[in-house]
């Protein structure tokens, strides 16, 4: 199974944008640099915040990108040609609507499911877009023209309180994934309900 070499989290820039639903993704790997002593800096080369750390004895970078929502390729795939890591060995984490919030989901592969960032990212690696994801659940609005608002919003405490337990649930997991034990990682996620 493939180890883990890149983690992104996705997010839009700004402190306007920080609690809001849609950082879901970089509130993950904000957490992993908070738990493994890593300052996230700014890299112009790589269009966003990154780090290094070493989890379980291996290396990796972590990613946020600073660029928009739907232009997060250009940072992944910055990072992953500068440091010639291929597709499989990167996981996106990401905020998701079919999910409620307390629940967190890996999956390798698949479409972009109507995220922007994910439509992005599928574009800039190309055909060949086997990279892991972290799907953060954080509810749907109920109706699909309030989507783009309510991603936008701040989420209730309650709700970010089981955002944050799904995401705590994922970084106790870490190590699995760094080690490429992809079932076992999964099957303990799957089975955390905040």
């Amino acid at each position: 199974m493939s180890k883990l070499l890149l983690i992104t989290g996705l997010g839009n820039p700004g402190p306007s944008y920080l609690d809001t639903r849609h950082n879901a993704g970089q509130w993950f790997v904000e957490a992993i640099a908070r738990q493994y002593g890593a300052t996230l800096a700014s890299d112009k080369k790589a269009f966003g915040l990154t780090a290094s750390v070493r989890i379980d004895g291996q290396d990796v970078k972590l990613l946020v990108p600073t660029t928009f929502m739907n232009r997060s390729g250009q940072a992944v795939a910055a990072i992953s040609h500068f440091y010639k890591i291929a597709p499989q060995h990167i996981l996106v984490a990401h905020d998701e609507l079919d999910f409620e919030p307390g629940l967190a989901r890996l999956k390798l592969g698949g479409g972009h499911g109507g995220h922007n960032g994910l439509r992005d990212i599928i574009s800039a690696l190309g055909n060949n877009n086997g990279f892991y994801r972290l799907r953060i659940g954080i509810g749907h609005p109920g109706d699909s023209r309030q989507v783009a608002d309510y991603v936008l919003k701040k989420a209730p405490a309650g709700e970010q309180e089981k955002t944050r337990a799904a995401i705590d649930q994922a970084l106790q997991l870490l190590p699995l994934m760094i080690n490429g034990e992809w079932q076992t990682a999964m099957n303990q996620l799957h089975a955390f309900k905040a």
